[in-house]
């Protein structure tokens, strides 16, 4: 597939938030949720600053963009995530009805949206949410891979 401009734009904007996770040592997934073309959502993981395990990217750009509609239904929204959602934030977008999913790299460990299992576009639910993947893949894949080496080195020491 051929990505827009503003698909990229957009993705790099999730990039930009995956890099604030990074900064505090978080693993480095970003999100932005947008809305007729304007960002409406953003969030990176917050797990260990917050003690919380649903503090994905993905969880904090939905609830946000959900408070900037006052609305749960995010039936005209996009996200961008810097890797494929896993099961607790595929269920949410799929409860939020949200209109499609971009992500760069595959999460070949807890991805539900193509790598093991494919919620989003199975059609089992009352919503189906449509996929797109790759974009900024190998920009997401590095901060995911040097973040990792980096902790391992840290941990072996």
């Amino acid at each position: 597939m051929i990505f827009s401009e503003d698909n990229y734009k957009f993705m790099f904007s999730a990039l930009q938030e995956a890099e604030k996770a990074l900064e505090i040592e978080e693993v480095p997934i970003g999100a932005v949720v947008v809305h007729e073309n304007k960002i409406i959502g953003r969030g990176y993981n917050q797990v260990e600053r917050l003690k919380d395990p649903t503090a994905h990217a993905e969880m904090i750009a939905i609830t946000a963009a959900a408070n900037h509609l006052s609305n749960w239904r995010l039936n005209n929204c996009d996200i961008y995530v810097t890797l494929e959602p896993c099961i607790m934030c595929t269920g949410a977008l799929l409860a939020g009805r949200i209109n499609s999913i971009y992500f760069s790299a595959f999460d070949s460990k807890f991805g539900a949206c193509g790598s093991l299992y494919n919620f989003a576009e199975e059609g089992k639910y009352n919503h189906k949410i449509k996929i797109f993947s790759g974009l900024y893949s190998s920009e997401s894949e590095k901060l995911l891979k040097d973040f990792f080496i980096k902790k391992r080195n840290i941990t072996s020491n």
